[in-house]
């Protein structure tokens, strides 16, 4: 009777137990990784760094970026600029989505997530796109006519875009304007002309093939990284480059500003060296060996960058106040892009 009395409690014990993990709540944020040959993505707890569930993805997945409430994953395969596929992950239930088709927009990669919507390049159509949620369409395109347009920064208000063309050393900045009407040689305005919204291109010379890139907490400056081991500094309001830092970092791929816009952290995916880099006095300061990065993410919380190391097979862990690698991650083989999904507090 006794060991049927323990067995019952014991079998009592693990049904409450089960229940309580179960009923654990998600964490309100988590680190998104991508890994290529796996053709996976990583959900991480940030707190622990441990993976929490992994979701099967495209045949090439390269970029990752999160919806603003942090329910829903999109991930852009590109293919060397030949597919069309954006994958749509469902973060709560933790599975792949119906993904999209990019269709004439071949190339998905720089992906960005503002006003509820999806902004991407397509960097084989010389394009940037943007997908509507809500509606369920394609909703806006236009060319740069750059070669290789590749990564994308979405201004908050949704009127400026920023964009790296590989292939033509160049950044394009994209204005929503209002613009007036243009008088025909005649002088004479047609009788329904008026102002109206428009696109407008301004292209920026940048350091051979600048790839990587990002705009300052305050907006005011861009940076590009250059295989040429240089980077660019863009004057955003002057619509023009107005120095040029020289790192001596072959290979340099990837940037990202720290979140107090101090110092920006640069890293080779040839070398496996990173330096970090004072923005008053474009001076480099530190020099650590990282891996040999292909992708990079801040912790705006966390006093740490993270860095996918795509040729060694990890992902590196960077403290911003010792400046060197704190630990090393297993996200799965060759991995790539990263992102933030955070759920807002509930009310």
């Amino acid at each position: 009777m006794r060991f049927r009395f323990v067995k019952g409690l014991a079998v009592l014990v693990l049904s409450v137990s089960s229940r309580v993990v179960a009923e654990e709540p998600a964490p309100s944020r988590t680190l998104l990784a991508i890994s290529k040959t796996d053709h996976m993505l990583a959900i991480l707890d940030p707190a622990d760094l441990k993976v929490l569930a992994r979701v099967p993805v495209g045949p090439d997945p390269h970029e990752v970026v999160a919806s603003a409430d942090g329910k829903t994953a999109y991930v852009s395969n590109t293919g060397g600029g030949f597919l069309h596929q954006i994958d749509v992950i469902d973060l709560t239930a933790r599975k792949a989505l119906s993904s999209l088709d990019t269709g004439p927009l071949i190339g998905p990669h720089g992906l960005a997530y503002v006003g509820g919507k999806l902004w991407f390049t397509a960097q084989g159509a010389k394009s940037v796109g943007r997908y509507d949620p809500a509606s369920g369409r394609f909703d806006w395109a236009l060319g740069t006519g750059q070669d290789r347009t590749h990564m994308i920064h979405v201004a908050a208000d949704g009127k400026r875009i920023y964009t790296t063309n590989v292939g033509s050393d160049t950044v394009s900045i994209l204005d929503n304007l209002l613009l007036q009407p243009s008088v025909p040689p005649t002088g004479v305005l047609p009788a329904n002309a008026q102002a109206h919204m428009d696109w407008v291109q301004t292209l920026v010379p940048v350091v051979k093939a600048s790839e990587g890139f990002d705009v300052s907490p305050d907006g005011r400056q861009l940076w590009t990284a250059s295989p040429e081991g240089m980077l660019s500094v863009v004057d955003t309001a002057a619509g023009k480059a107005v120095a040029t830092i020289h790192a001596e970092l072959p290979g340099a791929h990837r940037l990202a500003f720290t979140p107090d816009g101090l110092r920006v952290l640069v890293v080779s995916v040839r070398t496996g060296e990173g330096v970090f880099v004072e923005v008053a006095t474009h001076r480099v300061i530190k020099r650590l060996k990282v891996g040999r990065g292909a992708a990079m993410l801040m912790d705006p919380v966390g006093d740490r960058a993270f860095v996918s190391c795509t040729p060694d097979n990890d992902a590196a862990v960077v403290d911003l106040k010792t400046m060197e690698v704190a630990r090393r991650l297993d996200v799965g083989g060759r991995p790539d892009g990263m992102a933030w999904a955070v759920r807002p507090p509930s009310r």
